[in-house]
């Protein structure tokens, strides 16, 4: 006769679920994703700044502008831009400083704070710029001596964006530069030429912020535009690095792709 084997059955009120303690990692797919992310918002603040600059380039060039006739629609989008630039650059910070903490905590800190700043410094300028639009459309057909003095406050509100565009995009671009690059240089997140060029940078703009502040030459000149040269290579290449790479295997990526994800186990009590 066959013989049978008896079998034995748990029953299901026995079974439970084990979850694994320890410290969460993740996995490397979220890891790849930050760096996406990043370094779609890095390119973003591009693709909206420039356009901004050429946009809003009638009323900065037109001293008069806010008694001038002409439509504010121009005017309208690039400060639209200028908010959308503010934003992915806060972005930027948040998305990085679960990857950036671990170099330096205290760094990553920094710089979300300076780019929180800056992107204050920037809707400052945004908001004055409106304020010319609202007054431009109110006050239209104003003439005399009342022109004049609405041209003076326009002139004053222009002058206000230009203060904030240089303690802003470009004081506050350098000093950024020097908190992530520092990190970015020691953690080998990126190939190390990305990050020595912000750390050239940085110095050579906050120079040129304080030359503009003292009065050595204009905001808007040939010197202004080669010390941002660096910086604007900087982000540019870590923007596109971070998109078409990703981070670089060092010892903060393997801290964080180590662990495989929680499973559940079912055992006997």
């Amino acid at each position: 006769m066959p013989s049978t084997v008896p079998t034995s059955t748990v029953p299901t009120s026995t079974v439970r679920t084990v979850r694994p303690t320890g410290p969460q990692r993740f996995p490397m797919g979220s890891l790849r994703k930050t760096a996406l992310i990043a370094g779609a918002l890095y390119l973003l603040t591009f693709v909206a700044s420039i356009p901004a600059r050429i946009l809003i380039s009638p009323m900065l060039d037109n001293p008069d502008y806010i008694v001038s006739s002409g439509s504010d629609t121009p005017v309208l989008w690039g400060n639209v831009l200028d908010v959308i630039t503010a934003l992915a650059g806060i972005g930027t910070a948040i998305v990085l400083f679960r990857v950036v903490k671990r170099q330096n905590e205290a760094l990553a800190l920094g710089f979300v704070a300076s780019r929180v700043l800056e992107a204050a410094l920037i809707l400052v300028g945004v908001v004055s710029l409106l304020s010319v639009v609202t007054l431009r459309q109110q006050l239209a057909g104003t003439s005399g001596a009342d022109a004049a003095s609405i041209a003076a406050t326009g002139r004053s509100l222009v002058a206000t964006h230009d203060w904030a565009y240089l303690l802003g995009p470009a004081l506050m671009a350098g000093l950024n530069a020097l908190l992530l690059g520092s990190m970015m240089y020691r953690s080998r997140l990126v190939p190390r030429i990305i990050p020595i060029l912000g750390l050239i940078g940085a110095p050579l703009i906050i120079a040129s912020a304080l030359a503009t502040v003292f009065g050595i030459y204009p905001q808007f000149s040939v010197w202004g535009g080669i010390a941002t040269i660096p910086i604007f290579l900087w982000e540019l290449s870590l923007g596109v690095y971070l998109v078409v790479k990703g981070f670089r295997p060092c010892p903060i990526t393997a801290e964080m792709t180590t662990a495989t994800p929680p499973t559940n186990h079912n055992v006997t009590a």
